[in-house]
């Protein structure tokens, strides 16, 4: 497995973590409110840990961006590939 592929494993697993969803059942086009059922507390959840755990800082206007699991994937490997 790539390191990408690996990257996006992970990540897709916090996020089914903190939705409450299977990890292998989420799509790119996935609304996270709509679609995942994240409220505000979940979404700042999911925020803080991706933070955490990537040692990265999202600015309130890229979390405003972030509404699909794609957006997420996209702002990950973004920021992976800057390191």
């Amino acid at each position: 497995m790539s390191e990408q592929s690996q990257a996006s494993q992970d990540i897709l697993r916090l996020i089914g973590s903190i939705a409450g969803k299977d990890p292998s059942t989420l799509q790119r086009g996935q609304h996270l409110t709509v679609d995942l059922g994240l409220d505000s507390p979940k979404a700042l959840e999911l925020l803080m840990a991706l933070e955490d755990d990537y040692g990265i800082e999202i600015s309130d206007e890229e979390a405003a961006d972030l509404k699909t699991v794609g957006d997420i994937l996209d702002l990950m490997a973004e920021r992976s590939s800057l390191a």
